[in-house]
């Protein structure tokens, strides 16, 4: 009876909807569970923001091949697709090919054992899991042999605040503090930020994205301007590899954004870390932990990155790094703290495994608060366990991906000044890895 039990995947995003295209392929039942009402739908919330990866690189494997059968058309390897582009042409056709195994509108609110919390150990791996979701219709559970959480990150930005809790004032300045990246494309959008000052806070590939779009805004609309906040000492490596870079479009994303701060769209303030968001005269200064306020602007913009949400998970076992929220097997390859270049040996199943036999993160909520992550990591990630599954241990063993590199490797990315970069060397000792949104292009 326990075979017919499903494996249950959370999140119907590019890593989950592989998952069950790889637990398909191999003849096991599968359930994906949506919060939201489509396939991509966390995609869809970045959906104007143009990917740095190929198309070639955003199409799993095994979702190809289940697609194949339905006269889907493969869009060109050479583009490079918006988020918009992905979920539609890709993410949705897949969610539609897996028919009735994707359920929408269904959030995940519990993860556990059949009657047995996370204290009890007796019988405990013998249980099935019970998933516990909630819909239009009310609560109820579904019993699962395995859980496999794809659900990402999006959803949990991570405050303005540089202790990692939200700044004072930072509620309060209500949607005048954004932590997406603004759609300039929008009406009400553009109107928040043409002819005004918007400072960007954050080092990432999101925080470039925002910089680039805001520097063409000014072009358009005089009175524009950006400034760009950073924790570091010093910008440093901040623009990234450019031409060093393997992945063309990131590291074009980089010089667009030194040609901007060049150009003079853009100011830098660095050395900041922010404690405080106050309200001036109808305008927002921000204030760092040792009191020094910034000039008045009219927005912020938090592209500080993301963390997960671990709330559904009180009663799994979670072998998790103390630092990065990530699994301890993983983590020591992805730790900022030690990679500054984004380096990242192939995994699968064995790092990303937990003490709660049969459950495993994948995607980016595998990477805790890691700043960066491929689609192809996670189409490897959930190939491996799918294996693992299946019982086939020799494919779960077997992981085989290369990432292209950033073309920047300064020994400690978490460094805040020149010298502890010196210090601490090149890290460059595997594949490497980035992103520009929250999946292949934030970044997230």
């Amino acid at each position: 009876m326990s075979e017919e039990r499903p494996v249950v995947v959370i999140g119907a995003g590019p890593t989950g909807l592989a998952a069950a295209a790889e637990l398909v392929e191999r003849g096991l039942p599968v359930l994906v569970l949506e919060r939201g009402d489509r396939a991509g739908a966390a995609v869809t919330g970045w959906g104007h923001v143009r990917l740095f990866s190929f198309w070639r690189d955003l199409v799993a494997p095994a979702a190809e091949k289940l697609l194949s059968g339905t006269g889907w058309r493969r869009p060109d390897d050479d583009r490079y697709p918006t988020g918009r582009e992905w979920a539609e042409a890709y993410l949705a056709p897949l969610a539609e090919a897996l028919g009735e195994r994707v359920r929408f509108g269904t959030e995940v609110t519990g993860v556990s054992r059949l009657g047995r919390d996370r204290l009890v150990d007796a019988g405990r791996d013998r249980q099935p899991f019970t998933v516990r979701v909630r819909t239009g219709q009310g609560e109820e559970r579904v019993l699962a042999r395995a859980v496999i959480d794809a659900s990402g990150t999006w959803g949990t930005p991570n405050p303005l605040g540089a202790d990692g809790l939200p700044a004072r004032g930072e509620a309060a300045a209500g949607e005048r503090v954004s932590h997406r990246m603004p759609d300039l494309t929008d009406p009400g959008v553009r109107s928040r930020h043409a002819g005004r000052t918007t400072a960007v806070v954050g080092r990432g590939h999101s925080a470039l994205t925002a910089l680039v779009a805001l520097a063409a805004l000014a072009e358009e609309e005089p009175g524009t301007e950006a400034v760009w906040v950073l924790r570091r000492g010093e910008v440093g490596d901040a623009f990234g590899g450019g031409e060093s870079d393997q992945l063309a479009g990131r590291g074009a994303l980089g010089l667009r954004a030194r040609e901007a701060v060049e150009a003079g769209h853009v100011r830098i303030v660095t050395g900041f870390r922010t404690a405080e968001v106050r309200t001036e005269h109808g305008r927002l200064v921000l204030v760092d932990e040792g009191g020094r306020p910034l000039e008045p602007v009219d927005a912020v913009v938090a592209l500080t990155g993301f963390r997960p949400d671990l709330s559904m998970l009180s009663e799994i076992r979670l072998g998790l790094d103390p630092a990065l929220q990530a699994p301890v097997g993983l983590a020591p390859l992805i730790d900022p703290n030690v990679h500054s270049c984004g380096t990242v040996y192939p995994h699968g199943a064995r790092e990303l495994a937990h003490p709660e036999e049969g459950f495993y993160l994948a995607g980016m909520k595998s990477y805790g608060r890691a700043p960066t992550f491929l689609a192809l990591t996670g189409y490897e990630q959930v190939r491996s366990i799918a294996a693992r599954i299946a019982g086939d241990h020799e494919a779960a063993e077997r992981v085989e991906l290369v990432l292209p590199e950033t073309g920047v490797c300064g020994g400690s990315g978490m460094f805040d000044d020149a010298g502890a970069e010196a210090e601490r060397g090149c890290c460059s000792t595997g594949d490497t890895q980035d992103v520009a949104s929250p999946l292949a292009v934030r970044t997230p």
